[in-house]
């Protein structure tokens, strides 16, 4: 099917601007788009399945089933049909993922989305990989990021989650906790658990983490970006000296700057390529994104100086304006006190307001949210 076709006809649910069905079929965009890392295809039959639901004439658990019944219905078919199953199937379950409220920072809750998306394609689905693996990268001039060791991928992940469990996000900037969250994610996509699969499980497991936070995540940048998502994070791993490659997460903090933070900056995969200063006419003409990032360092705007904890804060006084203390309390599972005293530092910052008075008064959010 070609790309524009899917995407202009789920963009259509979102003009209509009616939420439930704009939610659902960013849901969609962000799954199908995913199936673009390696280089997979939906069919038009998954297309159809996922108007139906975006629709509300049928829920995500019968959108499933249909692909499955259709396929094991099509005892003949072509070779290139394969990819295209693995495209349909994997779309739907990443949507019910991403339609689910549940989360655990986990290595466990890692494994279990490999599992829930290629259970029934692969047969290695939800187990981690037995062998050392390579891949050739065209970012890489076919060189390859050296993977985790396969006898020692459960000590690392459990040690990376570990590191990220006790790291303390309090007083850190958004764009500060944009870098550290990059980092993160760089470095469990290197371990590469999985045989195969690892880009769209790690994905996944990022927009839920992210949503975790309290980030309102811009989906459309995955459905939009995904493959320079993944060349981003090989980016992100490679090094070689002789040649004067670093490893750098700059190109993915611009990815997810433009997630989070409604930055806009230009997502081109040619920037990535180790040898794209050299091969330029215009030796000045260095990476767009990597100017961007050095340009954002000195952004000290109202938004970039709220933490993420204080994001979670407004995010729910967005929600219900006049909440109460105690409310929020509960709802972001702090105490009291400490809710007082962040809604104390963003009045501060000038990023929240109280109108009215306490007692029958309201929050106003002062900032613009991503």
């Amino acid at each position: 099917m070609p790309k524009d076709k899917w995407k202009s006809d789920l963009e259509e649910y979102i003009r209509q601007g009616e939420p439930g069905r704009a939610e659902k079929s960013y849901a969609w965009k962000t799954a199908i788009g995913l199936q673009d890392v390696d280089g997979l295809k939906i069919s038009q039959y998954l297309l159809d399945t996922a108007k139906e639901h975006i629709e509300g004439k049928i829920d995500i658990a019968t959108a499933q089933r249909r692909i499955e019944s259709y396929y094991e219905s099509r005892k003949e078919r072509k070779e290139d049909e394969d990819g295209t199953k693995e495209a349909d199937m994997v779309s739907s379950r990443i949507t019910e993922l991403l339609e689910e409220k549940t989360f655990q920072f986990s290595p466990a809750f890692l494994t279990s989305i490999h599992k829930r998306l290629f259970k029934g394609i692969f047969d290695h689905a939800g187990r981690f990989r037995p062998y050392n693996i390579t891949k050739k990268e065209w970012v890489l001039n076919e060189d390859t990021v050296y993977y985790s060791s396969c006898d020692s991928i459960k000590e690392t992940l459990d040690y990376d989650f570990g590191q990220e469990k006790q790291f303390s996000y309090e007083g850190l900037s958004l764009k500060e906790s944009v870098g550290h969250l990059a980092k993160f994610c760089a470095g469990i996509w290197q371990i590469h658990p999985f045989c195969e699969g690892n880009t769209r499980t790690t994905a996944v497991f990022m927009l839920k983490y992210l949503q975790s936070f309290g980030f309102k995540v811009d989906n459309e940048i995955f459905a939009e970006n995904s493959w320079y998502f993944r060349n981003a994070l090989v980016r992100a791993n490679y090094t070689d000296i002789q040649k004067g490659v670093k490893a750098t997460t700059a190109y993915l903090v611009c990815f997810f700057e433009n997630m989070l933070l409604g930055t806009k900056h230009e997502l081109k995969n040619r920037y990535l390529h180790i040898d794209y200063d050299q091969t330029q006419s215009d030796k000045s003409n260095v990476s767009k994104c990597q100017s961007a990032i050095q340009s954002a360092k000195n952004d000290d705007s109202k938004c970039q100086n709220v933490t993420l904890e204080e994001l979670a804060v407004l995010r729910e006084i967005v929600k219900k304006p006049t909440v109460t203390q105690k409310e929020l309390a509960v709802v972001i599972g702090v105490s009291e006190r400490t809710i007082k005293r962040r809604t104390v530092a963003l009045q501060e910052k000038g990023a929240l307001k109280r109108a009215n008075g306490k007692r029958n008064g309201k929050w106003e959010v002062m900032i613009p949210l991503a």
